[in-house]
């Protein structure tokens, strides 16, 4: 397959100037709430180690995010998926029953069933991927609701437990998970063919076409892959609230979002990486993780988060208008 084209100096200067900025405020941030936090407790081991635990749910998620954005798609049904996934495992969880494997894989396999529904409506059916994932977060979300009686499923072995409970030394394996799952989609993204394909369809679908490139076979495969990352969520958040809840994962897709946006990924598609969104992510959890710390109202982090998103996107058109 021919390779996509090479990105012009300009325009690759100005990702780097980008990729340079988010960071740049990145670090500012994190030293500003270093310096206003309790006797400077914000960069306190133990409020690192938090701080990675709860970046690594939204930050997973916003891997699988950033390939959907990056193809041209947005996929609102992630949060939802969470839900029904965290439910299916854990009522496959319960003591003495199923091997552990059983219900990850279960979650995992219902994310991936939602992600191919959403690839399959917006690659044949020709709609818009927001109205095909609006309408499935409704679904996927009354489905979560139906299967689990509209009420939390309790009761779960101490090994499905382990699975975001568990420690390697003093470091959580939820912050390994995010590390790994990272690192494979950086590298996925950024040195294989699938992912040059993703950039491609992204760009110029119509030429993507023309140079021999699925477009409906990529579309496809980035709405399974968001939808498998959604359901591991499911997994994980099930394992660490003990719960499997049918109104899980509310409002996650947009901090999914938030975390693409704000690492750089362009909205409009074709352009964006995995580092900055890892920053995007890490962003998020280290504002609501220091606002929590000076006591600040929760409802305040909300409006920071959407002034960001704001900013980030207005910083996006600029470059792509440069």
């Amino acid at each position: 397959m021919p390779s996509a084209p090479s990105t012009p100096l300009p325009r690759r200067l100005n990702a780097s100037l980008r990729d340079t900025g988010i960071a740049a405020v990145f670090l500012a941030l994190v030293v500003v709430l270093w310096g206003v936090s309790p006797d400077h407790s914000f960069l306190g081991l133990n409020n690192i180690l938090l701080i990675l635990v709860q970046t690594t749910i939204n930050g997973i998620l916003a891997m699988g995010m950033m390939y959907v954005i990056i193809s041209g798609e947005i996929d609102l049904s992630v949060g939802s998926t969470i839900a029904l996934s965290g439910v299916v495992a854990t009522m496959l969880a319960h003591p003495g029953g199923h091997p552990l494997v059983v219900p990850i894989v279960a979650g995992v396999a219902v994310g991936a069933g939602v992600g191919l529904l959403n690839g399959i409506g917006v690659a044949y059916g020709a709609i818009p991927s927001f109205i095909v994932t609006l309408g499935m977060m409704t679904a996927v979300r009354g489905l979560a609701l139906l299967v689990s009686g509209g009420s939390p499923i309790y009761g779960v072995s101490s090994g499905f437990e382990a699975i975001a409970s568990a420690r390697i030394g003093r470091l959580p394996i939820m912050a390994i998970y995010f590390i790994v799952i990272a690192a494979l989609a950086a590298f996925v993204l950024n040195r294989t063919v699938f992912g040059r394909r993703v950039y491609a369809v992204g760009g110029n679908p119509v030429a993507a076409e023309v140079s021999g490139v699925s477009v409906r076979r990529s579309k496809i495969s980035v709405f399974v892959i968001a939808g498998i990352l959604a359901g591991f969520c499911g997994v994980l958040l099930a394992s660490r609230t003990i719960t499997g809840s049918p109104t899980a994962g509310e409002s996650y897709e947009l901090d999914a979002i938030a975390a693409v946006v704000i690492g750089g990924v362009s909205m409009t598609g074709g352009r964006g990486r995995a580092a900055g969104v890892v920053i995007g992510a890490l962003m998020i959890a280290v504002i609501a993780n220091g606002l929590d710390i000076l006591g600040i109202d929760s409802n305040f982090q909300k409006v920071v988060k959407g002034l960001i998103i704001v900013f980030a996107v207005l910083l996006d058109v600029k470059t792509r208008r440069d």
